[in-house]
């Protein structure tokens, strides 16, 4: 059942990014500026979508990107997102600041024998203590991997957001997280994440830790160097740092920079199956999808989250086919780009 439009101040955080909000657009730009000329007569038997991550093959290559209290949109909230994302073999990143217990989600998600991966968002928290245990909870809970948020040493300045005065409504909070005052800009500074405390996390915990929200050449190499087991080429959505740039720029130069070192993982933008293909073909291992999960979820709960999930997959496969890709990661060795930039 479909629920009714959402208030202005909700859409308005749903919707919203950073400032004058122009990488939210042109994330979205960015993947529509590559174009392909397909390769026709190609033999296709054999195509397939798997994604081969953390040690193991997965059906697709599409995972619901990490996002906040998501009880705010549907009473389901993450519980509804896990069970569509599993049933369609999709994988989950669940936001340190969901607003159901993790050891819900996952235990959803697990039960389903065709899922995708089932990784944990990271936010550093004041104390080292603090993250330890939250660190424990997640091992326990069954999560296959940590991804560490390491763009977001502040929040972005969120002016739609803040206009539209909206309040998370009662009922809805991070119930992962203790509960604290809110810090001055010098106190986050002061505690922002360093290369150092990657290091302390890689050697805290048996999972593997990515990093999300790398974009620079510079720290990708970095990230090699301090051990992290993966990254993920993102933005925030556009709702950090306004005219960041677009995540399908940043790829090939964070693909180039690791090599085979390390898998990379891009959400920003991906809103068609084209986007999915160009990004697997520029080297990526798979995509993280956002706003139109949570826009889905909104509006069908799980079930929208399904057929949202699905149409993606779908129109994955008919790029493939329509390109001459048996996979997409032969879109660049068949000289499919056609780069209107330059």
């Amino acid at each position: 059942m479909s629920h009714p439009p959402l208030d202005a101040a909700t859409n308005a955080w749903l919707e919203g990014g950073a400032a004058d909000e122009i990488t939210v657009r042109a994330n979205e730009t960015a993947w529509q500026s590559i174009a392909l000329r397909p390769r026709v007569l190609r033999p296709l038997a054999g195509s397939h979508t798997r994604m081969r991550l953390l040690g193991r093959d997965w059906p697709t290559p599409l995972l619901v990107a990490p996002m906040a209290h998501q009880r705010v949109l549907h009473p389901h909230g993450e519980q509804a997102t896990a069970l569509a994302a599993a049933a369609l073999g999709a994988g989950l990143v669940l936001s340190c600041q969901a607003s159901t217990p993790l050891e819900d989600v996952a235990r959803l998600h697990l039960a389903d024998p065709g899922r995708g991966p089932l990784m944990f968002q990271l936010y550093l928290q004041a104390q080292r203590e603090q993250t330890e245990a939250l660190v424990r909870r997640v091992e326990a809970a069954g999560y296959e991997a940590l991804v560490l948020t390491v763009d977001a040493p502040v929040q972005g300045v969120r002016d739609r957001e803040g206009r539209s005065g909206f309040r998370l409504p009662p009922g809805v909070s991070a119930v992962n997280l203790p509960a604290t005052a809110p810090a001055d800009v010098a106190t986050l500074l002061a505690r922002a994440p360093t290369w150092d405390d990657v290091q302390w996390l890689c050697q805290l915990t048996h999972l593997p830790v990515w990093l999300k929200g790398v974009l620079h050449q510079d720290d990708a190499r970095q990230a090699v160097l301090s051990g992290a087991h993966g990254l993920i080429v993102s933005n925030h959505g556009g709702r950090t740092l306004d005219t960041a740039c677009p995540t399908a720029h940043a790829l090939p130069a964070v693909i180039a920079a690791v090599g085979e070192a390390l898998p990379v993982l891009v959400d920003g933008g991906i809103r068609r199956g084209t986007d999915v293909l160009k990004a697997l073909g520029l080297g990526a291992t798979g995509v993280l999808v956002g706003r139109p999960v949570l826009r889905a979820l909104a509006a069908e709960g799980a079930q929208g989250v399904a057929k949202t999930i699905k149409a993606l997959h779908d129109e994955l496969i008919a790029a493939q086919a329509l390109t001459g890709c048996r996979d997409a990661h032969e879109a660049r060795s068949l000289g499919i780009f056609f780069d209107q930039r330059n």
